[in-house]
């Protein structure tokens, strides 16, 4: 395959992400971590059906260990986080600083073996961050109180960006470790809901629904289909193309009836597609 598919399947992560608000918003009142164990649980299950079905369980073990500990630490890191930022900072304001992954990746890719940075790659991804942060923080307002959960949420913009740059370099490493991945964040997210949550499960079928939704999609498949894209891929065209997630997560949740549509959201996604347009020129 070429590298624009590649870079094609990776952004079907992306689209599974604009899904992430609709359901959560279906799997209330389940907590953070016993959602996010329920859901890698799910997501790693639908690995091990794909490694069995396609005789790839070997490969696990051609995977060195310090791949697994990474990667584990990339996905349930990047959560752990977030949640925790979000308890100790307003949710708008902590999601602008956590959203500042998909730049990340784009100037740390400049540090990558055979990548060329270019000023195209640059100013799309700041003109898709100016698109991303009219969504996410429309409102905000900046707290001295919430510093550390400001702090926290920078992290996790680090931890997420790093996790993926990094994957860069294991492109030998199969798609199979994400299995093992998912189903050591099920495990440290479990730990975590024991340790910092009271478990409530969900009231209705559409709760349950919600919840599959998410172990297969934005959190299950999404991460098999972003390890293709940012091994094989462009990886700076798809870091400027994940600007794209919050403004396509907005669209579904006015689709459903549970956002209005408003102006801020069409310049927002003339300014994602503007900055993704810059940055595919920038490549090509």
């Amino acid at each position: 395959m070429s590298k624009n598919t590649y870079t094609a399947i990776g952004f079907i992560a992306v689209l599974l992400w604009a899904l992430l608000a609709l359901f959560t918003v279906g799997s209330a009142p389940v907590p953070a971590f016993q959602l996010n164990a329920i859901c890698f649980a799910i997501g790693g299950g639908i690995g091990v059906v794909w490694l069995l079905a396609t005789g790839n369980v070997g490969q696990l073990k051609t995977v060195p260990l310090h791949v697994y500990v990474i990667g584990t630490l990339g996905l349930f890191g990047y959560h752990f986080l977030y949640f925790s930022a979000l308890r100790l900072a307003p949710a708008a304001e902590a999601g602008l600083i956590a959203y500042l992954w998909p730049l990340l990746i784009v100037l740390f890719s400049g540090l990558l073996p055979g990548e060329t940075l270019r000023r195209g790659h640059i100013i799309g991804g700041l003109i898709g961050f100016a698109g991303a942060a009219l969504i996410v923080a429309k409102g905000a307002n900046f707290n001295a109180d919430a510093l550390p959960g400001y702090g926290l949420a920078f992290l996790c913009a680090l931890t997420w960006s790093g996790y993926s740059v990094i994957s860069r370099s294991f492109g030998a490493v199969h798609t199979a470790s994400v299995v093992v991945f998912c189903l050591a964040t099920a495990v440290l997210s479990g730990i975590a809901h024991v340790g910092l949550e009271t478990t409530v499960w969900p009231e209705t079928t559409l709760g349950w629904l919600s919840i599959i939704g998410l172990g297969v999609g934005p959190v299950g498949i999404a991460f098999f289909v972003w390890d293709v894209g940012v091994k094989q891929g462009d990886i700076q065209l798809l870091g400027v193309a994940s600007y794209a997630a919050p403004v396509l997560s907005t669209f579904a949740l006015v689709v459903c009836g549970i956002a209005e549509p408003t102006w801020v959201l069409f310049a927002a996604a003339a300014l994602i597609t503007a900055g993704a347009a810059l940055a595919a020129k920038a490549s090509a």
